[in-house]
């Protein structure tokens, strides 16, 4: 019995001993934080917690990266609130391996407030950010869909034509994929409905005078074509 009774007095000091054992352990065996340091293009909003804003980003080092950033109730100078289209640099922390990343330090390089303005505007410049959400960008494409949303946005926040800056991403985004528009796409269309899209694509923005009626008409077909013979996802 007395046996037995020192085996109970020891266990609660025996099972301390191992949570201590166990807590180093798991210490040295903790997988550190990733760090990374890269520009990117906020896209979409995601559920947010009472402590974190979820946003959907744009590498153009490492394509689509689901970002954190903590919500301050004190205002900071240091802090930079994200919002929807802007490029900024950041500095990111991942304790998973990169399945996502939290906000260290945001610093914003540019900020497309005119997109906001018109509800047109801001319906074609979330469209064009979701398809880039939707559809993975291999990385010998990434710099190229960098430079179009740079140009994508601040197109979108300075002219009144929305819908031809929309047809000319999609198509440009389609073209710079590797789908052969112009010897595939373009020689269906009516010889007037080629003139336009030659016009459309080819023109500045300051220089286009398409009804808009018509880009929407032609938006159409060539949304039709890639459903048909792409892999792009369009919604």
């Amino acid at each position: 019995m007395r046996r037995r009774s020192r085996r109970a007095g020891n266990f609660p000091r025996d099972r301390a001993c191992f949570t201590v054992r166990a807590a180093r352990q798991s210490r040295l065996l903790a997988i550190p934080s990733l760090p990374l340091a890269t520009d990117a293009f906020i896209l979409a909003k995601r559920p947010s917690s009472d402590a974190f804003q979820g946003f959907s980003a744009f590498s153009p080092s490492q394509g689509l990266l689901l970002i954190l950033q903590r919500l301050s109730r004190k205002s900071a100078a240091s802090a930079t609130p994200l919002d929807l289209f802007d490029e900024v640099a950041l500095l990111l922390e991942s304790p998973n391996q990169g399945q996502t990343w939290f906000v260290k330090e945001a610093r914003l390089v540019q900020r497309s407030a005119g997109i906001g303005t018109s509800y047109e505007t801001l319906r074609l410049a979330s469209a064009l950010a979701n398809l880039i959400v939707r559809n993975p960008v291999p990385e010998e494409s990434r710099p190229a869909v960098a430079g179009l949303l740079r140009t994508a946005f601040a197109a979108f926040a300075s002219d009144p034509r929305p819908d031809i800056v929309y047809f000319k991403s999609l198509y440009r985004f389609a073209r710079d994929e590797g789908y052969p528009l112009k010897q595939h796409w373009f020689p269906t269309l009516p010889a007037a409905d080629r003139a336009t899209v030659a016009a459309l694509v080819n023109q500045p923005l300051a220089g286009q005078t398409a009804p808009a009626a018509e880009v929407t008409r032609l938006l159409r077909r060539l949304e039709e074509y890639l459903r048909g013979h792409s892999e792009i996802l369009l919604e």
